[in-house]
């Protein structure tokens, strides 16, 4: 009976164990159903790049086709031509000839065509057009005896004559007036806002490309003493500007007209990536003034030759320390003269403004309004001291 008993014993804990492995294995099945599977080590992995997906993706640069199609349509093709006299007299360089019968070509001089190519901005509906003073008269800078034939070429392929409201070589900025109505225009903007780095768009005519548009950046402001013109106070830009943009738009993504392209830098006669535009700001005050006046009116101080203060002419004016600009001549006539402003005296500041720059001294002086008094700090022997200098007109002195 022992042995009958010892079998069935192992039957009984044979049936229990495998009853356990069932319950088990139940409990498990309904615990995986009832919670959500938690992902193997391979699927989590998988999903990861997607979280980074979601972190913003550059999508390359900013469409500016709106922009263009506002603002191309506002610059038109310019050409000017105009007679010059070129001497052919052996006699046309002595002071005694020139004397007695001065520069009348009719006398000896060979009649030459100069032709100039450029752009033009529209600013008013009416016809009135902005461009620069060299696009008008030529590379000379001067508008001869005899007034140069303009011609403007619009975007919807009228060609008209321009007659001429003003010029001002100084600024390198002239004013047209054509017979239309109705024409496209663009929005002055600000160019005191504008940043280094901001995007720009140059419209123009190079190489007589009519509507030419190129994109580039801000590179730098408030260029002086580049012996562009007599007034320096340049938005530099790298958007492509080449021979015939000159008088075209500088736009801003807003497609405002921020300034007028004026000039570049070149070794080549081409684009470079160095271009100058005059500031909006300044080309609207100066359409005012051709509106109001025919001319532009800026303040002087009279004649007063300047030159950069070296160190060795500080030290020597018993200014070691000083940064500013060293007066070498002046006028006995000038408004400087007659202030007290002397030979050796070393201009610091102009109405509480630091000069170490003759470009920057010359801005501030055209602008001031004329009739008004600057204060002008120099330093003569060592010695700080202040002057009242009226502020004169610019063709007064």
């Amino acid at each position: 009976m022992r042995p009958q008993r010892f079998v069935f014993a192992l039957l009984i804990l044979a049936c229990g164990f495998l009853a356990g492995l069932l319950l088990t294995g139940r409990m498990r099945a309904s615990t995986t159903e009832a919670a959500p599977a938690a992902p193997p080590p391979q699927a989590t992995a998988a999903r990861a790049p997607q979280v980074q997906s979601q972190l913003p993706i550059p999508q390359g640069l900013a469409d500016f086709s709106g922009v263009a199609a506002r603002t191309v349509p506002a610059v038109a093709n310019i050409s000017s031509t105009q007679v010059i006299a070129r001497p052919n007299s052996p006699f046309a360089n002595d002071p005694f000839f020139r004397y007695f019968f001065g520069d009348d070509p009719d006398l000896y001089g060979q009649p030459d065509v100069e032709r100039s190519l450029g752009s033009g901005v529209i600013v008013s509906a009416d016809g009135y057009i902005l461009t620069n003073n060299h696009v008008v008269a030529g590379e000379g800078g001067r508008i001869s005896r005899q007034l140069p034939a303009i011609t403007v070429s619009l975007g919807d392929k009228r060609e008209l004559r321009a007659q001429i409201v003003g010029v001002d070589p100084t600024i390198d900025l002239a004013l047209l007036k054509i017979n239309a109505r109705g024409l496209p225009t663009m929005p002055w903007g600000d160019s005191s806002q504008l940043k280094v780095a901001q995007w720009v768009l140059a419209i123009g005519n190079p190489f007589q490309l009519n509507q030419t548009v190129t994109l580039g950046i801000v590179s730098a402001l408030g260029r002086t003493s580049l012996g562009i013109s007599g007034y320096e106070d340049f938005i530099q830009t790298d958007a492509a500007i080449n021979p015939g943009n000159s008088g075209g738009a500088l736009v801003n993504t807003r497609g405002e007209l921020v300034g007028i392209n004026t000039a570049i830098f070149s070794q080549s006669g081409g684009y470079q990536g160095i271009g100058f535009a005059i500031p909006s700001n300044l080309a609207r005050r100066v359409v005012d003034d051709f509106l109001k006046y025919g001319e532009v009116r800026r303040g002087s101080i009279g004649a007063v030759m300047l030159a950069p203060l070296t160190t060795q002419d500080a030290a020597q004016l018993g200014a070691p320390d000083a940064r500013g600009l060293l007066v070498q001549r002046i006028g006995r006539a000038s408004a400087a003269f007659q202030a007290g402003l002397r030979p050796g005296d070393i201009i610091v500041g102009f109405n509480g403004t630091a000069i170490e720059d003759g470009g920057i001294l010359m801005r501030l002086v055209q602008d001031a309004p004329i009739g008004s008094t600057a204060t002008i700090d120099v330093i003569r022997d060592g010695r700080r001291a202040q002057l009242k200098i009226p502020i004169v007109r610019a063709t007064e002195q």
